[in-house]
């Protein structure tokens, strides 16, 4: 547990940088222009070095599927109880997807280079972009109510390139076809200072919050979903997968993440009670911060 909690306690020196930054500087430093650089510039050095440090196997393909099967079966349990506890159809929504949408990409990737080191990427990536998948479908779905469009949903996610680096590293990765050590090491510099970029951004936003008020009622549904229900269930689907003991980790890791920006950026988008939507962020990242540690521990039981 002691090494644990060393490894990711460390990264945080980088959240608290974000942190501080804001602090001082306000409105002089803005995490919009951070994000923009990361998202689609960045995580393409992230996502195509990552991409490439692994040959594709069966493990490779099957963690985002697993992660995506335990997601699906999480959001059928909230769906439905979501419709018995909460009235108002906004709330409803809230319950039913926010927890789903962790940060697997700001905070995931680099806590799983902590815990597992950089055999850990090509994974976390994938999950990653399994998670984004997410966001801009049934976040979108859940967010708007069912009043947008899925197909321009996809849309948005065809506008990412760090889609299209995906598909060309897996490409890359499939046909053997391997690039200079010079190259990889430029990708390997863009890849870590996308992961650097990512936490400076986490505690840049963490600064910004403002709790105007708490739906309690929300706030214990959702962070019992993420904290006991969601690593429940992955804890004990994981023991039977055929996968080795650092990739089902991993997976486990990915699930425990607290609950991503992106939740925030599509309340706001959609009217979706956003005010709540960012207490839950931030509470969700304090607990992280008090049960992660302990959570995580738990990957030396696969």
């Amino acid at each position: 547990m002691g090494t644990v909690f060393l490894a990711v306690s460390s990264i945080y020196i980088f959240i608290l940088i974000g942190y501080s930054a804001k602090y001082f500087f306000k409105e002089k430093i803005d995490e919009k222009s951070l994000n923009l650089l990361s998202v689609y510039f960045l995580q393409v050095f992230l996502t195509f070095w990552g991409l490439l440090k692994r040959p594709i196997d069966s493990e490779l393909l099957l963690a985002p599927l697993i992660y995506l099967g335990i997601i699906a079966i999480i959001l059928t349990l909230t769906f439905l109880m979501a419709r018995r506890l909460f009235l108002d159809p906004k709330e409803r929504s809230i319950a039913s997807i926010a927890a789903l949408i962790g940060n697997t990409g700001n905070l995931g990737i680099p806590v799983g280079i902590a815990v597992f080191g950089e055999e850990s990427i090509p994974f976390t990536t994938l999950i990653n972009l399994a998670n984004i998948f997410i966001v801009y479908t049934l976040g979108v779905y859940f967010y708007s109510r069912g009043n947008f469009s899925i197909s321009q949903s996809l849309r948005n996610i065809v506008k990412l390139p760090v889609l299209w680096f995906a598909l060309l590293a897996l490409g890359f990765n499939f046909y053997e076809v391997s690039l200079p050590k010079e190259i990889m090491k430029v990708l390997e510099m863009g890849a870590y200072s996308s992961m650097v970029i990512q936490l400076i951004i986490l505690g840049m936003f963490l600064h910004s919050v403002r709790l105007r008020h708490l739906n309690l009622r929300l706030i214990a549904f959702v962070n019992v979903t993420k904290f006991i229900l969601l690593p429940a269930l992955a804890f004990s689907l994981l023991q039977f997968a055929p996968l080795s003991t650092m990739i089902k980790g991993v997976i486990f890791m990915e699930l425990f993440m607290p609950l991503a920006v992106a939740n925030v950026n599509l309340a706001s988008l959609y009217g979706c009670r956003s005010e709540d939507v960012t207490a839950l962020i931030f509470i969700s990242s304090l607990l992280f911060l008090l049960f992660g540690f302990f959570g995580l521990t738990l990957i030396e039981k696969f």
